[in-house]
Parts: structure tokens; sequence; C-alpha cells
């Protein structure tokens, strides 16, 4: 993967990347994923975990754009679908955090989902 300049996200952008990763089961499909692209099966034996565990953590790794899914079929014909990283660079500095503050939705539907993601993420 090549090293891309850090874009501005905007806080809500900021607080998805940051709740996918503030996972030890999705930091470590990260960088299971770091060797390429993988499919779910293969990518569960490897880490150790079961398939719709890892798929779990896959959709939030996906709904945060760190990673994305393809729908392919084997040469057998079976449905397999491969995940591969998409190229991302954040820098987080005080400022950073402190533009992203500035452009934070204030919807109140946000704020009571961002809690339920929290605790879901310390589990």
């Amino acid at each position: 993967m090549t090293d891309l300049p850090a874009s501005a996200p905007t806080g809500d952008e900021l607080l998805k990347v940051l709740a996918a990763l503030g996972n030890p089961h999705r930091m470590r499909i990260v960088a299971a994923l770091l060797e390429g692209r993988n499919y779910v099966s293969r990518l569960a034996r490897e880490l150790g975990i079961g398939r719709p565990l890892l798929h779990m953590h896959l959709q939030r790794l996906e709904a945060a754009g760190l990673v994305v899914g393809k729908l392919e079929l084997s040469d057998g014909g079976k449905a397999m679908k491969y995940f591969e990283l998409t190229p991302f660079c954040f820098a987080l500095t005080p400022e950073a955090v402190a533009t992203a503050a500035r452009t934070l939705s204030t919807d109140e539907e946000d704020t009571k989902k961002d809690m339920k993601d929290m605790k879901e993420t310390a589990k």
C-alpha cells in the first residue's frame, strides 16, 4: 500500500474510523488484510474467530471506509466474499481533532447511535 496524504475528515467520519479501529479484533483484521485481500472463511481461520463474528467486524470496518468487500465466484461456482483494505491515512493531532470537532453533527439520534457503538466497541 502506498502512503497517502492525510485529508481532514469530518468529525462524524473521524468518530466512525476511531470506533472501527477501537476494537482489538478489527485491528487484527486490518493487520491481516495488509498482506493482501482474503476471503471470509480463510480470514476467520487465520484469526481464530468465527465467521459470524468476523463478518460483523468486517461490516464495521467497511462502514468506516477502511475495507471493501467484493463477492466473486470460485472456479467451482461457489460465491466467496473477498475483503481488502482501502488506502487510508489519518493524522491524529490535537489540531485535527479540534477541526473535526467543529464539524460534528448535533443530531440527537446520531448521539444515541454513537453511544451504542462505543458500548459495543468496549465489549
